[in-house]
């Protein structure tokens, strides 16, 4: 992905940013129950003459941790960015709260979903606060500048992430793990229902790993955000999400609780992998052990 720009707000869509009286003219009544969430209905998505999903009927549960799993290049993060906005489908449509998200207002939809690409970079010598403060992009307009609750929305993020301290370090200064929560806190300024993210665990260690998937269930419980995230790890995906979705070749193979849909058949299928499916010893959860052809030997004594 690109650098954000300086003066940028947050990630959501290259479309032109629509009026204010725009938004209140196009403003729908409330959804019904049915019509709540995020939701693809026969969504088609590709590159050039390539397809990469296709006909997908997608429902993510509001207020829950949706993570999407499938081996690489299967459509995981294709099917994110159109969520998004980010991509126009070649056919079908994406809703939120009833709604096409093609013909809501740039602003109005930023306001009420964010996204965190994969591997985001801030333009050099940015500070943490000042990523952060970018989050509040979508709620200024030219009428209304910064506020006192634009302030407790940053003072906020940076508390909910644990980055009060680092708020005056530059984002290039800090690890993978402080860097990716700074990520995390300008999307939690943004202050969105809904979250999207894309491999939020990609290249940190194994502790940093943890403590992102923490902190974004921590934004789920505490806050009650809808989350989807593409995730590679199938034990993490298991005890972390409530709703998992399979994907294969750009459709969906199974979707449900973790414990239906983490099966051995439906990894072998999936991922063409052999493996044995178990409980998780402290969480209870699918735990996923590959089988592979060799393994080192065990030592006795």
């Amino acid at each position: 992905m690109g650098r954000l720009r300086k003066g940028a707000g947050p990630l959501t869509s290259p479309s032109a940013e629509s009026a204010e009286s725009a938004e209140s003219a196009t403003a729908a009544a409330s959804p019904g129950p049915e019509e709540v969430g995020l939701r693809t209905t026969g969504l088609t998505l590709g590159y050039g003459a390539r397809p990469v999903v296709e006909d997908l009927d997608l429902a993510l549960p509001p207020g829950r941790i949706t993570a999407i799993v499938g081996a690489n290049a299967c459509g995981k993060s294709t099917l994110l960015r159109a969520l998004a906005r980010l991509l126009a489908p070649r056919s079908g449509a994406v809703h939120l709260d009833g709604r096409d998200v093609h013909a809501m207002p740039t602003r109005e939809l930023a306001r009420r979903l964010g996204i965190l690409p994969q591997s985001p970079i801030a333009p050099e010598g940015l500070t943490v606060r000042d990523l952060v403060t970018r989050g509040r992009s979508p709620h200024q307009t030219w009428w209304r500048q910064w506020s006192n609750a634009d302030e407790r929305a940053v003072h906020d993020a940076l508390a909910a992430t644990g980055l009060t301290e680092l708020a005056g370090r530059t984002v290039d200064e800090l690890s993978g793990g402080q860097r990716q929560r700074a990520w995390i806190a300008m999307a939690v300024a943004q202050d969105t229902p809904v979250l999207l993210l894309d491999e939020p665990t990609t290249y940190l260690d194994l502790a940093h790993q943890i403590d992102v998937l923490d902190l974004v269930t921590d934004l789920n419980r505490n806050e009650g955000r809808t989350i989807a995230m593409v995730l590679h790890d199938l034990n993490q995906a298991s005890r972390y999400a409530d709703h998992l979705v399979a994907l294969k070749a750009g459709r969906i193979v199974a979707a449900g609780p973790p414990g239906e849909v983490i099966t051995e058949e439906t990894v072998t299928d999936v991922f063409a992998l052999t493996c044995r499916v178990t409980a998780d010893p402290i969480t209870g959860t699918p735990l996923v052990l590959p089988v592979g052809r060799h393994h080192a030997p065990v030592e006795n004594g």
